[in-house]
């Protein structure tokens, strides 16, 4: 997936889901729509700091219609709080015909130090960052 912020409080990406993730014939599995939100979620952190990693500690997803498979979706993170410690934001998974599929509400915390980078995140995880 590739991720772009607003500059400000939105993440978006535009993603087709491979049959190989299916739960039922032809629908996107539960599990991977739970962790494509978490994905993008997690990214709001980043937008003014890329240094600034959040891992999530509370996932609530609510299933609104089934996904399909290798049809375009659009998913989106909003951030609603932001301290130095602690976020709250939402995601949301949309039909290409813009209905509402998926989304989530996620509470994350700074990563504790020992889990910390020692270089740079982007080297560390293969990221490329575009300006």
């Amino acid at each position: 997936m590739s991720f772009y912020d607003n500059g400000e409080d939105e993440v978006e990406s535009h993603y087709r889901v491979p049959k190989c993730f299916e739960g039922y014939p032809g629908i996107v599995h539960g599990g991977i729509q739970a962790a494509i939100l978490d994905e993008i979620v997690g990214r709001v952190s980043l937008i003014e700091d890329f240094h600034a990693f959040m891992m999530s500690v509370r996932l609530d997803v609510k299933y609104r219609h089934p996904v399909p498979v290798e049809e375009p979706l659009h998913i989106v993170a909003k951030r609603e709080v932001i301290r130095d410690r602690y976020a709250r934001a939402t995601g949301m998974i949309y039909l290409a015909d813009g209905t509402l599929a998926s989304e989530a509400s996620l509470k994350l915390i700074q990563i504790p130090d020992e889990f910390r980078f020692k270089g740079d995140p982007a080297d560390e995880l293969g990221w490329r960052v575009d300006p």
